[in-house]
C-alpha cells in the first residue's frame, strides 16, 4: 500500500504511530504521503516516528481537489486515508475517485437546514444527510473497481464491527442496537468552568449542535430531534460507573441499518456523555451565531464563525497528560437467541494513563486511531476488499476483531 493521509491532526499522528506499531507493517506499507495544510505540523508528526525513510510531508489544500489528485499521481498513491475536518470530507472522498486510488475516512460530512422540520424523515432536517454523499456513488467506485470504506474510527468504526459480531454470532434475531460512547476521563485540578474539546473542534460543533438522528423501523424510519434530546442513565462496566448520555448525530444510525436490517434490526440509537461546562459553552456558541459556517464580514474581512472557534479552543493534541481515567464505547445490543430474549454490551474500554504511556497520546485521541489503524491494516494486506462504497459492517468481523486481540487493543462483552 502506498497512502496518502490527509491531515495530520492528533488522529492523524496516532494512526502512523499505531500503524508503525503493528508487525510486519513494512511487509504492506509501502510508503506514506503526509498532507497537510500546514507543512511544519505534517514534518513534526514524520519526527515523531522510529522510521521516517518511507515517509514524506507535503503541503496541500484540501479543499484543492486538483492539488490532491496531483499528488495521489506523482507519488503513485493507491490508497488515501481521510484524517482532516469533516468540511472537506466529500473532496478529499472525490480525489481519491478521480485520482484511481482507494479511500478511508472516519467520518462524514453532513449540512443541517437552517430551519430543520423535527420528526420522520432525516430529509427533512438535512439538506446533505450524512453518509448519503458517499453511498450514492456507491455504483460509480464499482465500476471503476475502486473501494471506499467509510467510517473507520472507535465509533463509528470498531462499534460498527462489534454490530456485525452481534449480528452473526450473538443473536438469532438482533433488534435493537445502541451506541454508548461515555467513560469517566476528568483533569485533576480543573476549575469549575473550564471547557475541553476531547476530539476535533469541528467535528464536535457539528455533530453535538446537529438535530439528532435515530432509527426506528415501527414508527417509519429515521426520527429526528433537537440537539440534546434523549437524556439517559447508563451504568458503564469496568468501575466507570454511571453516565448521563444525550443524542447526537451519528453514522451508525444509518449504516447499521443499511447492513444490518436482514437481521430483524428495529432500532438504532448513538448516545454520548457529555461535560456540562462543555453542553454550556456549545449552547452559548450555537446561540451567538458562532457555530455558522457562513463568512460575516469584518472590518472588511471575510470570517468564517467557527473557523475562529476553531482556532481559539483548547486544541486535543495539546490536552491528555494531565487526566485520568478510561474511554468506554460499546454497543448495546438486544434481540433474541435460541428464543429467548438476550441482551449483551460489547465495549473497547481505553485507560488515558496507559495510552499515554504507550501513544504518547490522549485516550480519546489514540482509541480513534486504534479504529482506523486496524482498518487500513485489514485493506492493505487485501482481507477487508470490495468494489463501491462501504463501512465496517459490510465485511466479515472476525479478522477485525483477531487483530484487535493481537495488538492489545482490548474488547470484553457482558
Amino acid at each position: 500500500m502506498r497512502m496518502m493521509l490527509v491531515g495530520s491532526g492528533a488522529v492523524g499522528e496516532s494512526i502512523l504511530r499505531i500503524l508503525e506499531s503493528r508487525k510486519n507493517h513494512n511487509e504492506w506499507l509501502e510508503f506514506v504521503l503526509v498532507a497537510d495544510y500546514d507543512l511544519q505540523r505534517a514534518n513534526e508528526v514524520i519526527e515523531n516516528l522510529k522510521e521516517k525513510e518511507n515517509y514524506k510531508a507535503v503541503q496541500v489544500d484540501a479543499r484543492n481537489k486538483d492539488e490532491m489528485i496531483e499528488l495521489i499521481k506523482e507519488y503513485s498513491i493507491d490508497f488515501v486515508m481521510d484524517s482532516a475536518a469533516p468540511f472537506v470530507s466529500n473532496i478529499i472522498f472525490d480525489a481519491a475517485y478521480e485520482g484511481g486510488a482507494n479511500y478511508g475516512s472516519m467520518g462524514t460530512w453532513s449540512v443541517p437546514m437552517d430551519n430543520p422540520k423535527f420528526g420522520l424523515g432525516i430529509e427533512n432536517s438535512y439538506i446533505e444527510p450524512m453518509t448519503k454523499y458517499n453511498f450514492d456513488r456507491h455504483e460509480e467506485w464499482k465500476k471503476k473497481n475502486q473501494m471506499a470504506c467509510i467510517c473507520m474510527g472507535i465509533d463509528p468504526g470498531v462499534v460498527n464491527v462489534f454490530a456485525k459480531y452481534a449480528a452473526e454470532y450473538e443473536f438469532d434475531e438482533l433488534h435493537e442496537i445502541h451506541v454508548k460512547d461515555g467513560g469517566n476521563l476528568e483533569i485533576p485540578g480543573a476549575k469549575e468552568n473550564d471547557i475541553t474539546f476531547g476530539f476535533n473542534v469541528w467535528t464536535i460543533l457539528d455533530e453535538v449542535m446537529n438535530p439528532n438522528v435515530e432509527y426506528d423501523k415501527e414508527k417509519g424510519g429515521f426520527i429526528v430531534e433537537d440537539a440534546f434530546c434523549g437524556e439517559e442513565k447508563f451504568i458503564m462496566p469496568e468501575g466507570v460507573g454511571e453516565n448521563t448520555l444525550v443524542k447526537v448525530e451519528h453514522e451508525e444510525v444509518v449504516t447499521m441499518q443499511r447492513y444490518l436490517s436482514k437481521y430483524g434490526l428495529k432500532k438504532v440509537t448513538f448516545k454520548i456523555a457529555l461535560d456540562p461546562s462543555l453542553i454550556n459553552a456549545l449552547k452559548v456558541i450555537d446561540s451567538l451565531g458562532l457555530r455558522s459556517i457562513h463568512p460575516v464580514d469584518v472590518g472588511g474581512v471575510n470570517v468564517v464563525p467557527r473557523d475562529v472557534v476553531a482556532a481559539c479552543a483548547p486544541q486535543p493534541k495539546d490536552i491528555g497528560n494531565e487526566m485520568t481515567g478510561m474511554m468506554l464505547v460499546g454497543v448495546h445490543c438486544i434481540g433474541i437467541k435460541d428464543k429467548k430474549k438476550k441482551e449483551i454490551f460489547m465495549y473497547q474500554p481505553f485507560d488515558n494513563k496507559e495510552s499515554i504511556r504507550r501513544w504518547g497520546m490522549q485516550a480519546v485521541v489514540a482509541q480513534t486511531g486504534f479504529g482506523a489503524a486496524l482498518s487500513i491494516e485489514l485493506i492493505g494486506r487485501g482481507i477487508w476488499k470490495g468494489e463501491g462504497v462501504f463501512s465496517p459492517e459490510y465485511f466479515d468481523p472476525i479478522p477485525y476483531l483477531d487483530l484487535m486481540k493481537e495488538s492489545g487493543f482490548r474488547y470484553e462483552i457482558v
